[in-house]
């Protein structure tokens, strides 16, 4: 919380004498070392990174020569004797798959000959899962199991039978090969075998045993030649290689995409074709001559050979390899040439001439994660296309073809209201593109319920029930109008905030006046939480601090005072049900195991629910509870879910930075800042912001997790208006104020866009003593204060020096 200070007329600093000079001449600003978008929209990969199979000179792919890639036809694969047959511990009933078509999961599936179809048991994550083969007297030197590449069986054995016995013929742990050569501890004649799976690898459809085919013997096909490229840092857009020819027998070839090299396979880390049954892989058929080919959602005629189109990644392996489903049009040996690979990119280009706002400090660190945060969020800075988006139903007639803040790069690439509580300021503080903010809350509420709640996003045609996203797009939009002086969307959308504040969430208010989340309702996290929530109640109190200074600026005091006066009832029942004074901290919910959770006590700081003693003791508490070397969890303790005390969410770690900036907490802000983007920078795929980190600082939900993250950016507007200090405090900047929290940083300068033109600042501590100066734009007023000192000011350039007493 802020002090109260002494105000000063500039005409008062004058007398001061000796305490104030003139604040030192920087140099020319050198911030645009730090921008980290490329230079243009053909985006070239700068290594290959490695190559499996048959390649010669692979350096081709970087436009250095041509690449071949080579591989002969496999071998026919071996069958199992008629009559055999096969059983399995369970399996799955019948479905329409992920693609609508009829499918079966049997057992007979595995030894069919036909790849596309496959045995999925029907106990997930329960163990062991068996699959029993019986066949006429055979002699086998081994088996040779595929699998599915939802997911393979990782520990095993093979058993066979002796005729009163199972012997076990081989183990295999730590499997991830789709398709594995099991060879026997001998040679054996028999007449059963059996699959004993006791782990399998899990993924987002499932923890289950998925094999294709078993085939009796050892097959072993030419692999797979590849490259990997890497293209340096995370991009979006559309992949493009160019062939120097290929054979005239179809060969294939099939792109697997990654943002980092720990879940880089055969299989993409994600694509939008995982939610539609499709094989996680873009496909092409290479003709004989030279052509260049734009990786495009969509299939050839005949429905074979699919791509996805866009993809937001780092790594991508170019295998000559197709799927027995898109024979004969794609064949998966002879020979490619490549001569060129790079990418069409689609997001917004933040080179140095774009940006409107800047900044810089004595500490190259945090300049670092400033435009690391910038980049993160330019990458979702995109159009709205639906061959692009979430394929879960996202796709909207109202919003293609406009300019909107996705939630991440590579998925789930639809626009959230809660993410753009964070990403909408990370865009006003950097680029003229505050429209992709506005046309996502005005669709938004466009397509607000007659009850008033407000969807969270286009997704499952707008009726995806989460609890808290209405409040974040009351916030949300307030931030518009306050940083763009838009007050004409203010007034078009008052009707739909009016109707949200005052119509959905007295409905779900108890008697104790706090907000009760229904069943049926999630949240930012989908977090298993339920009736008085500390994180709901104080985003309320933001909520309707926000709306009231909407309504002042409108014109409705009536309905300022009202919305204020339910702030304080609200905040009143906050501290009065909701605070635990044993730990000194606010509980994550007032039933359930005992818990705190960052998000909760981070807003009460940061919306006033807490006065200057108890945001202290908060801030106090998570910093000796939760503390890891990525960053501050967002839980204290496991009870809520599994690895809450480990897991980082920057989304809720910034408004602790906010909170601990405007405590007088900067250097432990900045400590915290450090350790969790310092983390993220510094492990692949580096410089973006992640959706969430998990224990032990990896990606929190594995291959799935986003890298590249808009939620996740809250550094920037974290370093710009604490740090540095500049925060707008009417719309459109008319009137703003000057508060730096400076720490141990020696100096910072920067930037901030307004509609009257740029306000630059820029300070140094040196000697016990502070220097500023501000040069706002004509016809706007100021609040600067500095070292205790609070000082108006108006449009023009004014330097202070305080001295610290």
């Amino acid at each position: 919380m802020r002090r109260p200070h002494r105000w000063l007329t500039a005409a008062v600093v004058a007398l001061l004498g000796p305490a104030l000079v003139a604040a030192p001449a920087d140099a020319a600003p050198s911030w645009q070392r730090y921008v980290v978008a490329p230079d243009s929209r053909d985006v070239q990969p700068v290594r290959v990174v490695e190559t499996t199979g048959d390649v010669t000179h692979p350096q081709g792919v970087l436009g250095k020569g041509t690449a071949v890639l080579r591989r002969d036809p496999a071998p026919a694969k071996p069958a199992w004797p008629a009559g055999t047959t096969a059983t399995a511990s369970s399996a799955h009933a019948p479905n329409g798959g992920n693609d609508g078509q009829p499918r079966t999961y049997d057992a007979a599936n595995a030894i069919d000959g036909d790849t596309g179809t496959f045995w999925n048991d029907d106990t997930l994550a329960a163990y062991p899962d068996t699959l029993t083969i019986t066949t006429p007297a055979t002699n086998l030197p081994g088996i040779t199991i595929q699998s599915n590449a939802d997911g393979v069986p990782q520990d095993f054995t093979v058993e066979t039978w002796d005729g009163s016995a199972w012997h076990t013929a081989a183990t295999v742990t730590g499997n991830t090969k789709t398709q594995l050569a099991v060879p026997f501890d001998r040679a054996t004649t028999t007449t059963q075998v059996r699959l004993v799976v006791t782990k399998d690898q899990p993924t987002d459809k499932g923890e289950f045993t998925r094999v294709n085919e078993v085939w009796p013997g050892l097959v072993a096909d030419p692999p797979a030649p590849s490259v990997v490229v890497d293209f340096g840092k995370v991009v979006v857009g559309y992949p493009r290689i160019s062939f120097a020819g290929a054979s005239a027998d179809n060969p294939g070839v099939r792109l697997a995409f990654s943002e980092t090299l720990q879940y880089l396979s055969d299989r993409s880390d994600f694509t939008r074709s995982d939610f539609s049954g499709g094989p996680g892989t873009d496909q092409h058929a290479v003709p004989s001559g030279r052509s260049v080919w734009t990786d495009t959602k969509g299939c050839l005629p005949d429905g074979k050979v699919c791509a996805d189109g866009l993809h937001g990644f780092r790594y991508v392996r170019i295998s000559l390899d197709a799927l027995p489903a898109d024979a004969p049009d794609a064949q998966p040996s002879g020979e490619v040439r490549i001569d060129g690979v790079s990418l069409q990119f689609t997001a917004f280009l933040g080179t140095p001439d774009t940006f409107t706002g800047w900044f810089e400090s004595s500490d190259p660190q945090l300049n670092q994660y400033w435009y690391g945060a910038a980049y993160t969020n330019e990458l979702v800075t995109d159009t709205f296309r639906g061959t692009d988006v979430e394929p879960r139903n996202a796709d909207s007639p109202t919003l293609d073809g406009k300019l909107v803040l996705h939630d991440g790069a590579k998925r789930d690439r639809d626009p959230y209201v809660g993410d753009l509580g964070v990403s909408g300021r990370t865009t006003y503080l950097t680029h003229d593109t505050s429209v992709a903010a506005k046309n996502v809350l005005a669709d938004l509420a466009d397509h607000q319920r007659a009850d008033g709640w407000i969807p969270p996003a286009s997704i499952n045609d707008y009726t995806l029930p989460l609890f808290d996203y209405p409040l974040w797009w009351v916030t949300s939009s307030w931030d518009y109008v306050l940083y763009t002086g838009d007050t004409g969307f203010g007034a078009q959308y008052y009707g739909a905030l009016t109707k949200t504040l005052d119509g959905w969430y007295p409905t779900v208010t108890d008697s104790r006046g706090l907000l009760s989340r229904p069943n049926g309702y999630g949240d930012y996290a989908f977090l298993p939480r339920d009736g008085e929530v500390t994180y709901y109640n104080a985003l309320y109190v933001q909520a309707l601090s926000d709306a009231a200074q909407l309504a002042k600026a409108l014109g409705h005091p009536a309905d300022a005072d009202r919305w204020q006066q339910r702030a304080a009832a609200v905040s009143t029942a906050i501290n009065t049900y909701l605070w635990d004074p044993a730990a000194g901290a606010y509980l994550d919910a007032a039933t359930g195991p005992v818990r705190h959770g960052q998000d909760g006590n981070g807003i009460a700081v940061v919306a006033g629910v807490a006065d200057q003693a108890r945001s202290e003791s908060a801030l106090d508490y998570l910093a000796s509870n939760t503390a890891l070397p990525y960053g501050n969890s967002f839980m204290d303790n496991d009870t809520l879910i599994a690895d809450g005390s480990q897991r980082v969410y920057a989304f809720t770690a910034y408004p602790e930075l906010q909170a601990r900036f405007q405590t007088g907490k900067a250097d432990s802000a900045i400590d915290e800042i450090k350790r969790m983007y310092g983390w993220m920078a510094g492990h692949d795929p580096g410089v973006t912001d992640w959706e969430g980190i998990g224990p032990g600082g990896s990606l929190y939900e594995g291959a799935y997790t986003s890298a590249a993250h808009g939620w996740s950016t809250g550094v920037l507007p974290a370093l710009t208006n604490d740090l540095l200090g500049v925060t707008p405090a009417t719309p459109g900047f008319a009137t703003w104020t000057v508060e730096p929290h400076p720490g141990s940083v020696t100096w910072a300068r920067g930037q901030v866009p307004t509609p009257h033109g740029p306000l630059t600042v820029s300070w140094r501590q040196t000697g016990g003593a502070i220097s500023l100066t501000v040069t706002a734009p004509r016809g706007t007023t100021g609040t600067v204060t500095l070292g205790g000192k609070r000082f108006m000011v108006s449009g023009g350039t004014h330097s202070f020096t305080v001295v610290n007493r």
